[in-house]
């Protein structure tokens, strides 16, 4: 079964290589992609958010949840996994960007994207959430696009990013911002 995922893993890749590259779209691909290049983007709204007043909570909590992410996606998961780049195993397969050096599973820029990407869908109205959804979801395609990631590498980073940034914002609502509300009430005695 694991063998067969594999296999339609790198079958998937040749195809979209074989239909959906186009020389017209592959330098806005590839633009999409290097902007996610070690969190860039992600880190630049998070510190752009964090800046500014209004959005100031909101930065922080974009970035606690990139740091999260960081942890499990970087430093955890890639390292105990340790896959090897489709590139490197699929035959057939062209590179159109550089080489990556680290492992392919999970995909960090999908990981990273959707983490910052839910808290903002979370926590803004749906006009702001929604394109930045679209967004992630074109960095996390970009990398299938390119050929440095498997599918499942890509679909594990989007939940893996997903529920990181669900989760920090549920650990926020439920933890933190209660216990300043009971910690501000006063009680009559």
């Amino acid at each position: 079964m694991f063998e067969k995922l594999i296999e339609m893993d790198g079958q998937l890749l040749l195809w979209i290589q074989d239909n959906l590259r186009f020389d017209a779209i592959t330098p806005f691909v590839k633009a999409i992609t290097y902007s996610a290049n070690g969190g860039a983007i992600m880190i630049a709204a998070t510190l752009i958010l964090m800046i500014i007043p209004k959005t100031r909570k909101l930065g922080l909590l974009c970035a606690a949840a990139l740091v999260v992410n960081a942890l499990i996606c970087n430093v955890i998961l890639k390292n105990i996994v340790a896959r090897i780049r489709p590139y490197e195993v699929v035959d057939g397969l062209k590179l159109i960007i550089g080489k990556q050096n680290d492992w392919s599973f999970p995909s960090g820029h999908s990981s990273g994207g959707f983490t910052v990407s839910t808290v903002i869908f979370r926590e803004t109205p749906r006009k702001i959430g929604i394109p930045i959804i679209i967004f992630a979801l074109l960095i996390a395609l970009s990398r299938l696009y390119v050929g440095v990631h498997y599918p499942t590498d890509v679909i594990c980073g989007i939940i893996i990013g997903a529920l990181t940034g669900f989760l920090t914002c549920t650990v926020y609502h439920r933890a933190i911002v209660k216990n300043q509300t009971r910690l501000h009430r006063i009680d009559p005695c």
